[in-house]
């Protein structure tokens, strides 16, 4: 965890309690604030002639691919597979280890339920039938020839973050308690330019997908959000999907839980009513305090949380240092993210960096005066439809104690005054 100079701060810069700054300080102050880690270029380091071991020989010669550096080993996703069926598992992304909003594609986080299919994209096809006047059946060579569009945006596990409904907070780094989502950049043919050509009969009001795992995957989606912006993808951040990520074609159903970005892709069947498939009767469906069950809880709501600095990190001694952190909504935008460092008693409005993208990632920023003192860091999200990211109590008074998915309430990092950090509930 880097951190800044001690310098001062003017008061009139002080956004909240704890230490918060406006965000506009940096701008204001710029490099005055100094640099963590950097210090004076001495004459005696301007007359050196050591050369470091790298620059005295030559260089590794091309690659293929491109890999990380050797020294980014523990960037890595934490694998959690079911003992009893090894292809039954999860993978999160180290959200805590990346910046900015692009996860890249060999850190996206993994949910498979039968093993990873290694398709032959020469043998695979999508068939579209059901409710239209055409029938069709696409190869990837045609599919390939279709006009294509790319959209940004995550992709998020109904299960993301669902330690959160334990009695004790977890504590791990915070990419192995909510890294089962990720951003990309998808590139495909829209559905709806699919279903067009195959001509959906008035009746219909769902579509019901199924991929070519040999779990055969399927779930059951709303014919208004497939004609919206559902994209049939092929490509991931510029390179065709990988397969752990659907190659060679899934869907992407911006702002829904990650259940309905079908992987694999290979049938859509135009419906009048959802299949009731396992996935959304047994599975992402809930009880609810009040008896009643909720069901087809497609949007994932807004959320946030700080990832810098976060349980894992250690602060090195008081001074100035930036909180960063991620946050989405399903919904549209993020209009707004604050930031508490008492607790939530009083609250800062972080800088969004741009591009600030529906249904997508947004990175935040602030800067802090850190005291040495104990303090309480938290983040809530607002996004373009007014919605707040709710505090855990509120959720839970919601939601009750029945629930495994949608988890989306504010967190909060204790930092101890020895700098150590932990997620605790407050």
């Amino acid at each position: 965890m880097k951190k800044t100079n001690t310098a001062a701060i003017d008061q009139d810069l002080m956004a909240a309690a704890g230490g918060l700054i406006d965000r506009r300080a940096f701008l204001r102050q710029g490099m005055a604030l100094g640099v963590g880690g950097a210090g004076l270029v001495t004459s005696a380091a301007l007359a050196g002639t050591g050369r470091e071991s790298w620059q005295q020989v030559p260089g590794l010669p091309f690659s293929g691919y491109g890999q990380p550096s050797a020294h980014e080993r523990e960037v890595i996703r934490w694998v959690s597979a079911n003992s009893q069926a090894p292809g039954n598992g999860i993978a999160w992304t180290p959200l805590h280890k990346l910046d900015g909003i692009i996860t890249p594609s060999g850190l996206h986080f993994e949910r498979h339920h039968n093993g990873v299919p290694q398709i032959d994209p020469e043998r695979h096809t999508l068939l579209l039938h059901g409710l239209v006047k055409r029938p069709l059946t696409f190869s990837m060579d045609a599919l390939l020839r279709y006009p294509r569009v790319s959209r940004y945006c995550f992709v998020e596990c109904g299960g993301n973050s669902n330690a959160g409904w334990n009695e004790e907070p977890i504590q791990t780094p915070v990419g192995y308690f909510h890294g089962l989502a990720s951003c990309s950049e998808w590139s495909g043919v829209p559905l709806v330019v699919l279903l067009e050509e195959a001509g959906v009969e008035p009746e219909a009001g769902w579509i019901i997908a199924e991929g070519a795992d040999a779990a055969a995957m399927n779930v059951s989606i709303p014919l208004d959000k497939a004609r919206e912006d559902t994209l049939v993808a092929l490509y991931q951040n510029g390179e065709r999907l990988r397969p752990e990520n659907g190659y060679p074609l899934r869907l992407i159903l911006p702002g829904f839980e990650a259940v309905l970005n079908v992987k694999w892709l290979s049938r859509l069947q135009v419906a009048r009513e959802p299949v009731m498939a396992r996935n959304e009767t047994a599975k992402y469906t809930e009880l609810l305090p009040n008896g009643k069950a909720r069901q087809f809880s497609f949007v994932m709501e807004a959320k946030s949380f700080i990832t810098e600095p976060s349980p894992g990190y250690r602060m090195r001694g008081p001074g100035l240092y930036q909180i960063s952190g991620l946050a989405w909504s399903g919904r549209g935008r993020i209009k707004r993210v604050e930031v508490s460092a008492d607790g939530g008693s009083s609250w800062a409005e972080a800088a969004l960096q741009e591009p600030v993208l529906p249904q997508c990632f947004t990175r935040f920023r602030l800067p802090w005066q850190w005291d040495g003192s104990p303090r309480i860091l938290k983040s809530r999200a607002t996004d373009e439809t007014g919605y707040q990211q709710p505090e855990r109590a509120a959720l839970i008074a919601e939601r009750g104690r029945h629930g495994y998915f949608h988890y989306n309430a504010i967190v909060s990092w204790a930092v101890a005054s020895d700098g150590s950090i932990s997620h605790v509930y407050a």
